[in-house]
């Protein structure tokens, strides 16, 4: 080895170190604080999959079925949500599948609430998503297995931290789709606007966002998509539902069940893709 490479490992900047010190920190003293917040996470998380399992699974895929009508007024978009959640009951996967569906969301719907307030808040203020874009960069970028360890060690196992995790994982998709929305609306409207003396939240919530709402729609299907890949990876620290499916056919190798996880996994995302899509049935 080149004396420069030998000189650079022998002062090797100590990263793992810092950051495990800082978790460290982190769980000595506040560990009561997020422990009881998971607890009361995963309290809500269960009560709601156990609610929805309480009631028959034929009634609830009717009333997601008609609920893919009413928002897309589509009676085909109906029927095909109908059978394929048919499908994946008849594969005997309703339950790890209502957990599932559960996580997503509750990430997405998380993940949205965060995000488009924060870039709506970016997309006034240049100098925010300068300082943004770098940290938007590194959580994209960042190797999913990578979030798991810090909220495992913060949170321990469960479906809280899995949902935390999701959450982290998405939460830039609807900030920079929610940027890119407002700031290409045309200034031409939002001039005429203010010559008409509208206030800035007038602007924001008469102008602005109704024109962004296309591009704010395509941050939910994708949070959405996000969520469900990421749900996966989460089943690993203890998040329930497909996921924990797919590990264990992973881990026997059991092709069978792999097949059959993953094609509900396919399914129920082509199910909320479709009923959150802008543009079908020519309501939206």
């Amino acid at each position: 080895m080149d004396p420069i490479s030998k000189f650079l490992i022998g002062y090797k900047i100590p990263i793992g170190a810092w950051g495990k010190a800082f978790f460290g920190f982190l769980t000595d003293n506040f560990d009561t604080v997020f422990r009881a917040f998971s607890n009361g996470l995963n309290f809500l998380l269960d009560g709601l999959v156990d609610g929805l399992l309480l009631v028959p699974p034929v009634l609830v895929i009717a009333v997601v079925a008609l609920l893919a009508y009413f928002l897309q007024r589509s009676k085909a978009l109906a029927v095909a949500v109908f059978l394929g959640l048919l499908f994946i009951l008849n594969q005997n996967l309703w339950k790890q599948t209502v957990e599932t569906l559960v996580l997503v969301v509750a990430a997405a719907a998380a993940s949205m609430a965060i995000g488009v307030p924060l870039g709506i808040w970016a997309a006034h203020k240049p100098k925010v998503y300068r300082f943004m874009l770098p940290v938007l960069d590194l959580m994209q970028t960042l190797p999913t297995f990578v979030y798991l360890i810090p909220v495992l060690t913060l949170f321990g196992l469960g479906n809280a931290p899995g949902l935390i995790v999701t959450i982290i994982f998405v939460i830039p998709t609807p900030v920079r789709l929610t940027h890119l929305g407002v700031t290409s609306v045309p200034k031409s409207i939002v001039e005429a606007g203010e010559a008409f003396g509208a206030t800035k939240r007038q602007l924001l919530w008469k102008v602005e966002l109704p024109s962004a709402l296309p591009t704010i729609m395509a941050g939910l299907t994708q949070s959405i998509m996000l969520s469900l890949s990421m749900v996966v990876f989460a089943a690993l620290i203890g998040a329930g539902g497909l996921g924990t499916e797919i590990n264990r056919a992973l881990g026997s190798r059991r092709i069978d069940l792999g097949l059959e996880a993953g094609l509900a996994i396919v399914v129920l995302a082509i199910v909320l893709d479709r009923m959150t899509r802008i543009g079908v049935g020519g309501k939206k």
